[in-house]
C-alpha cells in the first residue's frame, strides 16, 4: 500500500526546454507512449487522482486505459496543479534571468511576477497529501501531477523543507512511490524510470 506519485509525459514545451507551468498543453506521442508505460507498472485498480491540467489528464487516462477502465476512473485536484510561473509561463528555461534563478533557489517565498511561491505551492501540496495519507496507508493511490507537486512531496516524505526541491531531477513520466509506517510517510523510490527503457 501506497502513494504513487507520477510525472505528466512528455508535451512539446518540455522537449524544447520551456518553464512549463499553468499553460494547458497536451502530451506528444511520446508522452503518449510513456503514460502508457507508467500504466504496466503501477498497480491495477489503484485510485488515479490528477492535476486538473490536460497533461496530466491524458497522462492519468492512459494510465486507467491499460487495466482497463476509462476516463471516469480519473479524478481531479486543483491542488495537485503545477507551480504558477506566472509571465515566465512557457519561457525558454536558457531565458531565465540568472538573477531570478538565484533568487528562487535561496527564498521559497520568492513570487515570479504575476506568479505563486513555493511556500504556496508547499502548503497547497502537502494538504492534499495528508488527505490522502491515510487512504494510501490502506491501498495504493496514484497521483498524477507536475514537477513541482512532485517535489513537494518528496520533501514532505522526507519532512524537509520545500527548498530540496532544487536538488532534485523529476523526468518526465517518473514514477515516485511513498510508503506508511507507524512514524509517518517515507520515500520509498525516487525517480523511477525503468519502465521507460
Amino acid at each position: 500500500m501506497a502513494l504513487l506519485v507520477v510525472r505528466h509525459g512528455r508535451t512539446e514545451a518540455n522537449a524544447s526546454g520551456k518553464l512549463l507551468g499553468r499553460a494547458d498543453v497536451e502530451l506528444d506521442d511520446v508522452g503518449r507512449a510513456q503514460a502508457r508505460a507508467i500504466g504496466k507498472v503501477v498497480p491495477a485498480g489503484a485510485r488515479l487522482v490528477s492535476s486538473p491540467l490536460t497533461r496530466c489528464r491524458q497522462t492519468a487516462e492512459e494510465i486507467a486505459g491499460v487495466d482497463g477502465r476509462g476516463a471516469d476512473a480519473v479524478t481531479s485536484d486543483e491542488r495537485l496543479v503545477e507551480l504558477d510561473y506566472g509571465d515566465l509561463d512557457l519561457t525558454p528555461l536558457s531565458e531565465v534571468a540568472p538573477d531570478i534563478w538565484d533568487r528562487w533557489r535561496r527564498d521559497a517565498d520568492y513570487r515570479p511576477a504575476g506568479g505563486e511561491t513555493l511556500n504556496e505551492l508547499h502548503h497547497r501540496v502537502t494538504d492534499c497529501l495528508d488527505e490522502l495519507a491515510e487512504e494510501a496507508a490502506r491501498g495504493d493511490v496514484v497521483i498524477v501531477s507536475h514537477v513541482s507537486p512532485i517535489k513537494s512531496a518528496v520533501a514532505w516524505a522526507l519532512g524537509v523543507d520545500i527548498l530540496i526541491s532544487w536538488r532534485c531531477f523529476v523526468a518526465q513520466a517518473a514514477v515516485n512511490r511513498i510508503g506508511f509506517g507507524p512514524a509517518g510517510p517515507s520515500l520509498h523510490l525516487f525517480n523511477g524510470v525503468d519502465h521507460l527503457d
